[in-house]
């Protein structure tokens, strides 16, 4: 086990290594973007552009790499449907690698209703589950992975992602309006669902990286994030 200093500075390294890949990769993009909660974002992240191997193994290594420096325990993996069913995957092939095997399962959206029939692939879910996805924004991926495992007789134990946008959720309420809360769907997660969360990146990584930019093009994004980070932060 790495020492707490050690841990925190690999960390920050790591983050920064991978903004950078995100966005030699077009995976994290800058501009006007509309998000699920109706506000306009000066950035975009979409996992789904790590669409070659190169990447996607690259994209493992990272995943694994915060796994093994966060400390976080599990069993297995759970690969939600449908991006974290390649995610979970590759993390599973990647920690192999380096010597830490374990069983890997993912759900299908519909149930089939032949062959081996159910909503489950692979091992069974059993001890402390590992959820491997992209993002979490409002957090209901999650909670619909958490009840799949629990109905099985598993633990749901820690969420691993890519970005941790470190924003305010958003709620439905009864009445059919959207509203914001004053928390992040990470800090909900951990605070309210008792689970571990094991982050990549951070907004704060993505501010980091475009304030060391004003040499280049990339840090003119800088001044719209931060104000995007004022009104919808937490």
């Amino acid at each position: 086990m790495v020492t707490e200093k050690t841990s925190h500075t690999d960390l920050q390294v790591l983050a920064q290594e991978f903004v950078q890949f995100a966005v030699d990769s077009g995976v994290l993009r800058f501009g006007e973007f509309k998000t699920k909660a109706g506000r306009m974002s000066p950035y975009f992240f979409n996992a789904g552009l790590f669409d070659d191997g190169a990447k996607l193994s690259r994209l493992a290594q990272f995943y694994a790499k915060a796994l093994l420096a966060s400390g976080v325990e599990f069993d297995m993996i759970f690969g939600p449907a449908y991006k974290g069913i390649p995610l979970g995957a590759a993390v599973a092939i990647e920690l192999a690698r380096l010597g830490k095997n374990v069983p890997f399962a993912y759900n299908r959206k519909e149930a089939k209703d032949h062959g081996e029939g159910g909503s489950l692939v692979g091992a069974p879910l059993q001890g402390r589950v590992l959820i491997v996805d992209d993002v979490m924004s409002a957090g209901t991926a999650a909670r619909e992975s958490i009840a799949l495992i629990e109905a099985a007789g598993a633990s749901p134990h820690a969420i691993a992602i890519a970005l941790d946008r470190q924003e305010m959720a958003t709620e439905k309420q009864p009445d059919g309006r959207v509203q914001d809360v004053p928390h992040s769907a990470v800090q909900y997660v951990r605070n309210t669902l008792g689970m571990q969360v094991c982050t990549i990146a951070q907004l704060s990584d993505l501010l980091a990286f475009l304030g060391k930019q004003s040499s280049n093009t990339l840090g003119e994004h800088l001044p719209k994030v931060q104000a995007y980070r004022d009104r919808y932060g937490v």
